[in-house]
């Protein structure tokens, strides 16, 4: 966290943040910095915000009219390609909005995150008009489909109104592809298959040690801390 901050956070700029743990950490370590109070700061989920909030950090409700400079997000898993799947907490629309609005994106990640192949669930979210019309379209592309609930047991509502089907695909060969078939399906709002690479990815072990990975034409490649 500190390595990402000291390399990537400068004076004056405006930071999107994602959710998980690892932005928890994050907007802690960030609240400990003298230059905080020159920093703006968007957020992608309330329970960050709060965070946020706690830390002294200065956060605007929405990204407005200024480009942000950098973000920062977890995933849930990485794939060879460094494509990812993300919205494990229900996130997904705001973190990919995030994603395209900014200059750099920086991904932190523990090393279990990064697989081979994908093997988790997407986490689509769906407006709740659709979820019948969406269902069925994703049974019918072969998919295993959960609706997400709450630790109440009713339907899981993103901070955008919207629902979340968690699809199970026996193999993701080719996630551009699956990514593009899904969006074109009337009533889903966002998929969770992040095909646009970030900057920078930190893959940290469970020795508190790190390496920082980034994507060039000819694949992955692991640049020294």
């Amino acid at each position: 966290m500190k390595h990402a901050i000291t390399q990537h956070v400068k004076d004056n700029q405006f930071i999107g943040l994602g959710s998980g743990r690892a932005m928890t950490c994050l907007v802690r370590e960030l609240g400990k910095k003298t230059f905080k109070k020159n920093l703006k700061f968007v957020v992608t989920s309330l329970q960050i915000g709060i965070e946020a909030e706690k830390a002294g950090l200065f956060v605007l409700d929405a990204p407005q009219t200024e480009q942000i400079d950098i973000v920062f997000d977890g995933a849930d898993q990485i794939d060879a390609n460094l494509f990812m799947i993300k919205g494990g907490g229900g996130a997904l629309l705001r973190e990919k909005i995030l994603m395209y609005s900014a200059r750099k994106v920086i991904i932190l990640a523990d090393s279990s995150k990064f697989v081979d192949q994908f093997t988790r669930s997407v986490p689509i979210e769906v407006s709740p008009f659709a979820r019948t019309t969406v269902y069925r379209n994703l049974i019918g592309i072969g998919a295993q489909i959960e609706l997400r609930q709450s630790a109440t047991g009713y339907p899981y509502f993103t901070d955008n109104g919207n629902i979340i089907f968690d699809a199970s695909f026996t193999f993701i060969l080719n996630p551009e592809a699956l990514e593009k078939e899904l969006t074109c399906i009337p009533g889903i709002v966002e998929v969770g298959i992040f095909t646009r690479r970030a900057d920078r990815y930190y893959k940290a072990s469970s020795e508190g040690l790190f390496s920082i990975i980034a994507f060039r034409k000819d694949g992955p490649y692991v640049i020294s801390p």
